[in-house]
């Protein structure tokens, strides 16, 4: 099960990215507010399609991660778990964007997923805003793909999930403040300092998991079958055991 401090570096993920998210999503979450009697149904169903599509996403790739047995995989993904907490404390502080590299090659996934969405508006009803929220989650964001990535190295469905939640009720108060028009909150989670603290803490986060991996690291290799020897025969026994 995922730990709290997990927990917490993924709801900081998506609360610090507030601003990029309200520059990629804002407009249509604005947008979903107006009309007569219609906004909130259709703004929550909308924002219940995006969490649902990042915690469907994260688990299918934990899936996938974990589906691959190999020491040497899992060990470069603790590395790359530890790059991408850094990448996005970078991102956050906007010290450095490298991560956007990542919505670049998403461009071409997004492309037919974008032209389903365009056909569902206006917003008619709730199904239609929960589908259009369904495929917000798949758009061009490097945050998002990065948390993706960031999540699938648990190599565990219902971990990266879980993960995966925790950083979209991170997006949800820029997202809901925006849709209702509270900018007072708006104003609050776009303050630099709160964006640099949590950054600073990504940014330690990152770099204590990747001196844990690298210190540790040669104690995995050692243990993968077919290394030989006790260690393998201890990995095999933990294994066995659940613990």
């Amino acid at each position: 099960m995922i730990n709290t401090a997990d927990a917490l570096a993924a709801l900081g993920i998506g609360l610090a990215g507030a601003g990029h998210c309200l520059g990629m999503c804002g407009g249509i979450a604005a947008a979903l507010s107006l009309g007569q009697g219609a906004g909130p149904r259709l703004t929550f169903a909308y924002h219940g399609g995006r969490l649902l599509s990042y915690t469907a996403l994260g688990g299918l790739l934990g899936f996938l991660a974990g589906s691959i047995n190999i020491a040497a995989w899992t060990l470069g993904l603790r590395y790359l778990a530890g790059l991408l907490l850094v990448a996005m404390g970078l991102a956050i502080a906007d010290w450095w964007r490298g991560i956007s590299i990542l919505e670049r090659a998403g461009a071409r996934l997004w492309a037919p997923v974008q032209r389903l969405s365009s056909r569902l508006l206006p917003l008619r009803s709730a199904t239609q805003a929960l589908t259009l929220g369904l495929c917000w989650g798949l758009m061009p964001c490097g945050l998002i793909y990065s948390a993706l990535a960031w999540t699938a190295t648990r190599q565990d469905a219902l971990e990266s999930a879980l993960l995966m939640a925790f950083f979209g009720a991170g997006t949800l108060p820029a997202m809901l403040a925006t849709s209702f028009g509270a900018a007072g909150i708006q104003a609050l989670l776009r303050r630099r300092g709160l964006k640099v603290l949590i950054a600073l803490l990504l940014i330690g986060s990152g770099a204590w998991s990747l001196y844990l991996t690298a210190s540790h690291g040669g104690h995995l290799l050692q243990r993968a079958p077919g290394a030989g020897g006790e260690p393998m025969h201890e990995g095999m026994q933990h294994g066995a055991s659940g613990q």
